[in-house]
């Protein structure tokens, strides 16, 4: 959006819009999704293969998930006969190749206009320097395009989207993170059992959202406020969120902002934060740089897991390490060159313990021999 305004495509009576699709991943169709995935497959493939597989092997495998997608509810079976599989990886893949697929007349329209085309997922945004009835025309022609996509849109010089509020104040642009109204203020509490590292890296990842959706400094201030209250509602000292917080502002030279709110030192937070790699980011950074990706499962490392608890537990890893220390590394010992990598599990929540996600093994059964 930044860059959108400093193009000078930003005026006065510009508008954004946001649209979400309703219920996208029980709507895809069958067919039509199996088409867009071979249309894609084709448009990617290298002599009809991905990473050595047919387009027809996979489109086959395809099928062959779609068409097993059953599950058990007091005690019957039940097949699902349209979409996909609510929180399967592969119904969301197969659900954005369709929506790319649909939103293909959308994009181009954006193009030829010089305007901005977003989407994660079934979450929509676009800006237009066209008249609200112009734009609600061609909204309402991409409702119609597909039966199977239906689309509530919104159209503004406001407008949410995902965690931003985006705002054209009379051609000048401003962002802020978006709290849903019935939002609670929870976050994961400073008792659970969990490694501390973890609890760290919740306070900066909440200040690293703010400095990079709060455009004007006002707005982060008041975010900073809201981290901290949220915190400390959550049971975090208040010593452990000061510390963080000055870590956050020691880091980027910024320590000035903790005593007055300045707004070209702030921008420049602002814009550091924003040119900063995301975590995928980084992750897709290091897998392209490793030339040698063995070297992850180093033969000289060992990596050892245990589940976190408080407690006596938590004296486990230093303990391991001293009998390591005394029993294998010595002169003489063929383990004196291996590395003691010591990891944590994080105990079953309360989601993971009620839920049954397979039924009994004595209800397992063909679909095709049981009542429907």
């Amino acid at each position: 959006m930044e860059s959108y305004r400093d193009s000078g495509r930003l005026l006065p009576t510009t508008l954004f819009i946001t649209f979400d699709v309703s219920n996208l991943y029980t709507m895809i169709p069958r067919d039509g999704a199996i088409l867009a995935l071979q249309k894609f497959l084709g448009k990617h493939a290298e002599n009809r293969r991905i990473h050595g597989m047919t387009i027809d092997t996979i489109t086959k495998l395809a099928r062959l998930v779609l068409d097993t997608n059953s599950f058990l509810f007091e005690n019957k079976y039940y097949q699902q006969i349209r979409g996909g599989a609510m929180g399967s990886p592969f119904t969301m893949t197969l659900a954005n190749i369709y929506m790319l697929e649909w939103e293909q007349p959308l994009v181009e329209y954006q193009n030829i206009h010089n305007q901005l085309y977003g989407r994660y997922i079934d979450d929509v945004f676009m800006t237009t320097n066209l008249s609200f009835d112009q734009i609600k025309s061609q909204l309402d022609t991409a409702n119609n395009r597909d039966h199977n996509i239906k689309i509530s849109y919104s159209i503004g010089s406001t407008v949410e989207f995902l965690d931003v509020l985006v705002e054209n104040k009379v051609g000048q642009l401003r962002t802020t993170v978006f709290h849903k109204p019935a939002a609670e203020p929870y976050i994961l509490p400073f008792t659970s059992d969990h490694p501390r590292h973890i609890h760290r890296s919740t306070v900066k990842s909440q200040l690293v959202r703010a400095t990079r959706l709060c455009s004007h400094v006002e707005d982060f201030d008041q975010e900073r406020l809201n981290i901290e209250f949220t915190l400390l509602l959550n049971g975090y000292p208040p010593n452990f969120i000061s510390y963080h917080f000055k870590q956050l502002f020691q880091k980027n030279n910024v320590m000035s902002l903790m005593e007055q709110l300045d707004e070209d030192v702030y921008r420049e937070l602002h814009r550091q934060s924003l040119m900063q790699p995301t975590r995928r980011e980084k992750q897709k950074q290091s897998i392209a740089l490793d030339d040698h990706p063995q070297q992850n499962n180093n033969p000289r490392n060992i990596r050892v897991y245990f589940t976190f608890e408080s407690g006596p537990m938590l004296k486990f890893p230093q303990e391991l390490k001293k009998l390591w220390k005394k029993h294998y590394i010595d002169k003489n010992s063929t383990m004196k060159n291996v590395h003691l990598k010591i990891g944590t599990r994080s105990n079953k929540n309360l989601n993971q313990l009620f839920i049954k996600k397979k039924p009994p093994k004595a209800m397992l059964a063909p679909v095709n021999n049981v009542a429907t």
